[in-house]
């Protein structure tokens, strides 16, 4: 078997575009769902609306890149506004109804033929990052050490993509240690409570879906860029539910979780990828067994058992408390 393919691929696995932009979007639902307890199963939308802000604002419509990026914060903070509304006066569940909901209605508008000339229909939107690669100050070659190689194109989205996440990591520390980080966790412990001290719990419960829909939309800008397209049906609920995986990996409620999750998850699943087909084209697993068409369904199956394992004997995830996730769950 080729190990140092393995430990390559693995290791890269760790810090390649997916694990950011998914940590993005895992950082954004710890701020609704962790700290908050807003129970959001759409982060993709919010995604999807600055990726798609970026793309049509450049591609359509003939803007610039960076007004792209403008628009597309701008769309995510409209969504956020749009589902809060009529929702976050309601119980959590209603929350998780309507955003689950728009995930699809979202995907479903931006793939129709009414509007391929906006949206691009099922064939998306290609070649809108031009003007971000331009500005690559990195000559040509490979950069890194040891497994961790990258040519300049793959090296600078990741600068920017880590350094968002980064930034996006200071932003929660502050925040969630701020007078109005207390005021979220309480909302999360006992929204009942903060509203009989006079707090206005359905403002902050907007203010962190709003904040976790700009971090959605930061997502989007990666994913879209890291492929220089995007296509609606990269937009489906598995979007959502792989950063919550990734969040509730890493420990919810707790600063660096969702970016060690987000890192291990996408890590495992380019590990556990390369080392089945090595060992498959081995004979070490017989073909009756498992053969390569079936790798991609068996990796997701392998972290279906250690999620559920993870459930059972550290349910608040690796770096998470277990008596905050016994607060959050009442």
């Amino acid at each position: 078997m080729n190990w140092d393919l393995i430990l390559r691929t693995g290791g890269q696995g760790l810090i390649r575009s997916e694990a950011c932009y998914f940590a993005l979007a895992a950082i954004g639902l710890n701020i609704q769902f962790g700290y908050t307890g807003l129970l959001n199963f759409g982060q993709v939308v919010f995604a999807a609306a600055g990726a798609y802000g970026l793309a049509v604002s450049v591609t359509t419509y003939g803007l610039s890149f960076w007004a792209g990026i403008s628009i597309g914060l701008f769309a995510a903070i409209i969504v956020a506004l749009v589902l809060g509304f009529p929702t976050l006066r309601l119980r959590a569940d209603y929350l998780a109804i309507v955003t689950i909901a728009a995930g699809e209605i979202v995907r479903l508008v931006v793939r129709s033929v009414r509007y391929t000339p906006i949206f691009g229909g099922t064939d998306g939107l290609n070649n809108f990052a031009n003007s971000f690669y331009d500005s690559n100050p990195l000559s040509s070659g490979t950069y890194g050490f040891w497994i961790f190689e990258f040519n300049e194109r793959d090296t600078w989205l990741l600068l920017c993509g880590w350094s968002l996440v980064a930034i996006c990591t200071i932003i929660t520390f502050l925040l969630v240690r701020s007078p109005w980080g207390r005021v979220i966790k309480a909302i999360r412990e006992d929204e009942d409570a903060v509203r009989s001290l006079g707090k206005n719990t359905y403002w902050y419960k907007m203010q962190s879906l709003i904040l976790g829909a700009i971090f959605g939309a930061l997502s989007g800008f990666v994913f879209a860029c890291g492929q220089q397209s995007i296509n609606p049906d990269n937009y489906s609920t598995l979007f959502t539910f792989t950063a919550l995986t990734a969040l509730v990996l890493g420990g919810r409620a707790r600063v660096l979780g969702p970016i060690v999750g987000a890192m291990l998850f996408n890590g495992f699943l380019a590990f556990a990828d390369v080392f089945l087909r090595q060992a498959i084209g081995e004979g070490y697993i017989p073909d009756w067994l498992i053969d390569s068409n079936k790798v991609g369904a068996v990796r997701f199956m392998l972290v279906g058992i250690a999620l559920m394992a993870l459930m059972i004997f550290r349910p608040q995830g690796i770096f998470g408390d277990r008596r905050e996730v016994a607060i959050s769950d009442r």
